[in-house]
C-alpha cells in the first residue's frame, strides 16, 4: 500500500528521499511526493503517476534543506491527482500517512463548521488540519499528535514535520506499520525496512499504538496509553542495494524465472536431505494432539492455504478450516482454546491477515505465520515464524512467494501426519526425496517459455477465458485466473472442474478459452470428461498436463501445454509455473503494467 519516509539528516534529503520511495514501489501507488524545510518553510513538489513524473519535477528545483519526507500514494479517499498526493499541509504542519481515516468525514464537517475549508478529497489533509488547529490552541507538537490521534478511527501510520522545527519528526502507527532507522546523527522512518535499508541497518520496529519524537540524535517512544517506553534495536535483513531486473524485461518475468533457486533454499530450511526428514522450528504445541488447524490468508495467499487444506487432510487425516481473512475477522469463528491457526502472508503486514491473527490469539491459539519477511508485524506477533525464503518480491502479482509458500506448507502437512503417526518413516522419507526433485522440474517447467508465450497471444485477446482443475488442483485453477485478472485485465474464473454442470457451463459459446489444469493423478480421467464436455461446446481448450497426458489426450485441443512427470503431491508447486507464464506473456502482449498493474497495490496494508 502507500509507502512513507522521513529523514532527519545531515545533508540534503531530496534525492534521499526518493532514493528511498524507489525501495518502496513495489507496495503499488499513483502518485508521489516529497516535502521538505526549506529555510524554515515548509515546500513540497508532488506529482501524480510514477517516481519519474516526481523526478522531472525536482529536476526544477534546487533544495537543500536536511529535513523531510516523502511518500508514494494508492488512492484510497480522493483520485489520484497531484492535489490528492501526499504530503499534505494545513498551517505549520506537513504529514504523510498510510491507511484509511474511517471517521473522516465527520472530522470534515467538524473543520468546516469552524470555518476551515480543506483543498484535497482526502483524509489526510484533515488530519492535517486537527493536528494544526491544535497548535493554534497553544500546544506543543507532541501535545497536538497526540490530542489529534484520540480523535482518529481506522488504521494509519503518519510522519509528521512542522514548520520552524528543523530537527523534529513524529511518527505514529496504529494498524499500518512504521519503523524507526538509527544513524550517525541522523534518523529516519519509514514503511518497513526495505525504504531504511540504504541508509541504515539498526531498526527499531513501533508497535501498535506507538508514538515517536525524533531528533537527530534522539528518539522518544509512546505507548497506546502516552506512557514513554522502550522497544529493541534490532539489525535489519533487508538488502540495501536496490533489487533490480537484471537482463529481464520485468521484475514479474525475474521473480519466476528465480523460483527454481527459492523454492531450493526455502526446502533447504525444513528438509534435511541426509536423512530425508523434515525439520520444523520448534512449536508451541504437540502437532499429534490437535484435532483441527484454521488457515487464513488474502490473494494468492488464501489459494496456497486452500491447498494446505488437501495436503494436511490428506495426510494427516485432522480437518483444516480455510478462511478468508477479511471475512474470517468478521465471522466470530467458534474456535477451541489451545488449538493451532496459521496465517499466510507475503509481506506480513497485510490487515486483514493481521487482524485474523489477533482474533486467533484472543480466542486462545497457537498461531504459527508463514512469512518471507522476519521483521514484519505479523511474523513479531506470531508464537512460531515458518519463514520463505524467497527474497524481496517486487512485482505486485505474487509468484516466487506462492510457490515458496506451497514449499513449507508441504513441509509441514508431512511433518504433521508424521506426528499423528498417519505416514510412516518410509512414506516421509518418499515425499521428501519427491520434494527433492523439485527444483530440477521447475527449470524444465520453465523451458516451456516460448511456447506458452505462443499460447498466451493466442487468447490474450479473449473477453472471458475459464480455468479449470479438480482435487489438489483446484486452487491452482483459481490462482491462473486471478493471475490473469491481476496484471492483463482479461476477465477470467476459476472452477472446479466437477461444478462446472451446475451453472459455470453456461458461458461457454464458440471460441472461449478454457484453461484445463489436469496432471494425470486419481482424477485425471474425470477431468478429461469435464474437458471434453466444454470442448464439444466450441471451447477453445487449453490443456496443461504432463508428458504422458499430452501424448494421450493433447491431439484433440486448441493448445497443449507438457509440464514434466511429478508425483501428484508437488503438482500445485509444479503447475504453478505455466500459470504464471501464461498470464505474463498474455499481459506482456496486451501491453499493460505488468509489475505494477492499476488499481494494485502489493503490500494491502488497509482494509
Amino acid at each position: 500500500m502507500c509507502g512513507i519516509v522521513g529523514i532527519l539528516g545531515r545533508e540534503p534529503v531530496a534525492m534521499r528521499l526518493v532514493e528511498a520511495l524507489r525501495r518502496l514501489e513495489y507496495r503499488g501507488y499513483d502518485s508521489a511526493g516529497i516535502a521538505v524545510l526549506e529555510d524554515g518553510t515548509l515546500k513540497r513538489v508532488r506529482a501524480p503517476g510514477k517516481l519519474g513524473q516526481l523526478m522531472a519535477c525536482l529536476a526544477e528545483r534546487e533544495l537543500k534543506s536536511t529535513i523531510g519526507i516523502g511518500h508514494t500514494r494508492w488512492a484510497t479517499h480522493g483520485v489520484p491527482t497531484e492535489n490528492n498526493a501526499h504530503p499534505h499541509f494545513a498551517g505549520r504542519v506537513a504529514i504523510v500517512h498510510n491507511g484509511i481515516i474511517e471517521n473522516f468525514k465527520t472530522l470534515r464537517a467538524s473543520l468546516e463548521a469552524e470555518g476551515i475549508r480543506p483543498e484535497t478529497d482526502t483524509d489526510t489533509e484533515i488530519v492535517a488540519h486537527l493536528i494544526n488547529r491544535r497548535l493554534g490552541q497553544g500546544l506543543s507538537p507532541l501535545d497536538a499528535v497526540q490530542k489529534t490521534l484520540e480523535e482518529l478511527e481506522g488504521a494509519f501510520a503518519f510522519v509528521i514535520m512542522f514548520e520552524g522545527e528543523d530537527d523534529l519528526l513524529i511518527g505514529a502507527r496504529r494498524g499500518s506499520p512504521l519503523a524507526v532507522g538509527h544513524g550517525e546523527g541522523e534518523m529516519y522512518l519509514g514503511s518497513d525496512a526495505i525504504a531504511l535499508a540504504p541508509f541504515t541497518s539498526r531498526v527499531t520496529y513501533l508497535e501498535d499504538g506507538d508514538l515517536v519524537v525524533l531528533t537527530r540524535n534522539s528518539l522518544t517512544l509512546y505507548d497506546e496509553q502516552g506512557r514513554q517506553t522502550v522497544r529493541p534495536l534490532q539489525f535489519t535483513q533487508a538488502s540495501a542495494l536496490l533489487v533490480d531486473k537484471g537482463n529481464y524485461r520485468h521484475f514479474m518475468a525475474k521473480e519466476i524465472a528465480e523460483q527454481p533457486a527459492v523454492v531450493g533454499h526455502t526446502m533447504a530450511e525444513y528438509l534435511d536431505f541426509n536423512v530425508n526428514r523434515v525439520t520444523l522450528p520448534e512449536l508451541p504445541l504437540d502437532l499429534a494432539g490437535l484435532d483441527r488447524i484454521t488457515i487464513t490468508a488474502c490473494g494468492t495467499a488464501y489459494y496456497a492455504g486452500m491447498v494446505a487444506k488437501y495436503w494436511i487432510e490428506q495426510l494427516a487425516r485432522i480437518p483444516v478450516d480455510v478462511d478468508v481473512a477479511s471475512e474470517f475477522r468478521y465471522r466470530e469463528a467458534p474456535l477451541k482454546k489451545g488449538g493451532f491457526a496459521l496465517v499466510i502472508s507475503q509481506s506480513g503486514e497485510t490487515a486483514d491477515t493481521l487482524a485474523a491473527l489477533r482474533y486467533c490469539k484472543s480466542m486462545g491459539q497457537h498461531v504459527a505465520a508463514v512469512v518471507n519477511v522476519p521483521e514484519s508485524t505479523i511474523a513479531r506477533e506470531s508464537d512460531v515464524i515458518l519463514r520463505t525464503y524467497a527474497g524481496p518480491e517486487i512485482g505486485v502479482a505474487s509468484t516466487k512467494a506462492f510457490t515458496c509458500q506451497l514449499t513449507v506448507l508441504a513441509a509441514f502437512a508431512i511433518a504433521m501426519a508424521r506426528a499423528r503417526g498417519t505416514i510412516d518413516g518410509d512414506e516421509e522419507t518418499r515425499l521428501v526425496q519427491t520434494m527433492n526433485r523439485l527444483p530440477r522440474l521447475l527449470v524444465q517447467a520453465l523451458s516451456q517459455d516460448s511456447h506458452i508465450e505462443e499460447v498466451a497471444k493466442k487468447i490474450a485477446h479473449a473477453r472471458d477465458i475459464l480455468y479449470l482443475g479438480r482435487g489438489i488442483n483446484y486452487p491452482t485453477a483459481l490462482e491462473g485466473a486471478l493471475k490473469l485478472k491481476e496484471i492483463s485485465y482479461i476477465h477470467a474464473e476459476g472452477y472446479a472442474a466437477g461444478e462446472l454442470k451446475h451453472g459455470p457451463i453456461a458461458l461457454i459459446d464458440e471460441g472461449v478459452p478454457v484453461v484445463v489444469i489436469a496432471p494425470r493423478d486419481g482424477l485425471f480421467d474425470k477431468t478429461v470428461s469435464n474437458m471434453e464436455e466444454v470442448a464439444a461446446r466450441g471451447a477453445h481448450i487449453v490443456l496443461i498436463t504432463d508428458e504422458e497426458g499430452a501424448r494421450d489426450h493433447g491431439q484433440n485441443t486448441f493448445e497443449t501445454i507438457a509440464v514434466p512427470m511429478s508425483d501428484p503431491f508437488i503438482a500445485p508447486i509444479l503447475y504453478a509455473i505455466p500459470v504464471q507464464l501464461l498470464a505474463y506473456h498474455a499481459a506482456v502482449f496486451l501491453g499493460t503494467d505488468v509489475d505494477q498493474p492499476r488499481n494494485l497495490a502489493k503490500s494491502v496494508t488497509v482494509e
